[in-house]
């Protein structure tokens, strides 16, 4: 078994086609099968379902394909180490980033990357937390960016800042009036939230205690669209501190702090525990330095026992 035959497989499997995967790898169709069917024969498996239309993994395929795209990843790893051992920085990288993070990190991200570093290929996608994970496990990206403890001996946490909740409120609601909002303010309020992510964040002790109920959701990540939604329906929502300068102006009035408790969350950099990059990870970092402001900075990226900054 060769790492050319791992890198074969990886391609059918993401071209679902023979002869396509093969002119990917610069290989003539007939050569691409016999080099697969040789893998096959000395694991004594079928990777691949030859009569799927289109073409797909067995069981044991998707198993092995999945395994590969790791031991790949290790060996670009290797490959990225005596780079930096050269200092060059070059190549691509795969970012995946939680929704509410996005926003307010992806345009700063090319914006640096595009400048200080031109060879590296910066390619950027929002997911859920739980895809992040498995992406990474899977090797499929390079870096996360999640809200919150993911508590994962698998994967490396580094936190990169803090930030607040504040309630941005209808100017119809009763509680536009107020300079700040208690926790025990938003019982019984119209409360438009993201289902997945700051629902848990902000209001678990409340709807532990059955205090709260909901009859409609906005399922999905986009602060603006929870703003709209408040504008026209009435009630109130939660954002990020990070997203109140993503606003329009004329509706930050509708902002208020949140107290009694006071809701954080921390942003962490998630990575495997096999990453080698260092310098990649100062560069990821110093990007985020550069634009979050440095209130909300973690300490920990500033003097990092994993980073060299």
């Amino acid at each position: 078994m060769t790492l050319q035959q791992l890198k074969y497989i990886v391609a059918i499997d993401e071209y679902r086609h023979f002869g396509k995967a093969a002119e990917a790898c610069g290989l003539t169709q007939s050569t691409l099968s016999l080099m697969v069917k040789k893998m096959e024969d000395e694991l004594d498996v079928r990777i691949f379902d030859r009569d799927a239309h289109p073409v797909a993994p067995t069981a044991i395929g998707r198993r092995i394909i999945d395994q590969a795209k790791v031991v790949l990843y290790n060996v670009g790893q290797i490959v990225e180490m005596t780079s930096q051992e050269k200092e060059l920085l070059s190549g691509r990288v795969k970012i995946a980033l939680i929704s509410t993070v996005s926003p307010v990190l992806v345009p700063g991200l090319f914006k640096y990357f595009g400048q200080k570093y031109p060879s590296i290929s910066l390619q950027t996608e929002e997911m859920l937390t739980e895809t992040i994970k498995d992406k990474l496990r899977k090797a499929e990206v390079d870096i996360g960016i999640v809200a919150g403890e993911v508590n994962d001996p698998a994967f490396l946490e580094i936190p990169l800042y803090h930030e607040r909740f504040l309630a941005y409120v209808s100017q119809d609601s009763p509680l536009y009036s107020k300079e700040k909002i208690n926790m025990d303010d938003l019982y019984g309020q119209p409360l438009w939230i993201i289902r997945d992510g700051l629902r848990k964040q902000v209001l678990k002790e409340m709807e532990s205690g059955g205090e709260v109920t909901y009859e409609r959701y906005f399922e999905g990540g986009r602060v603006g669209m929870l703003i709209q939604i408040v504008n026209e329906n009435g009630g109130v929502t939660i954002i990020p501190e990070t997203h109140k300068d993503l606003i329009l102006y004329s509706q930050q009035s509708g902002l208020r702090p949140i107290i009694n408790p006071e809701r954080t969350r921390t942003i962490s950099l998630l990575i495997r525990n096999d990453y080698l990059h260092e310098s990649l990870l100062n560069a990821v970092v110093d990007a985020v330095k550069n634009i979050i402001p440095g209130n909300l900075l973690e300490s920990v990226i500033l003097r990092s026992k994993y980073l060299k900054i």
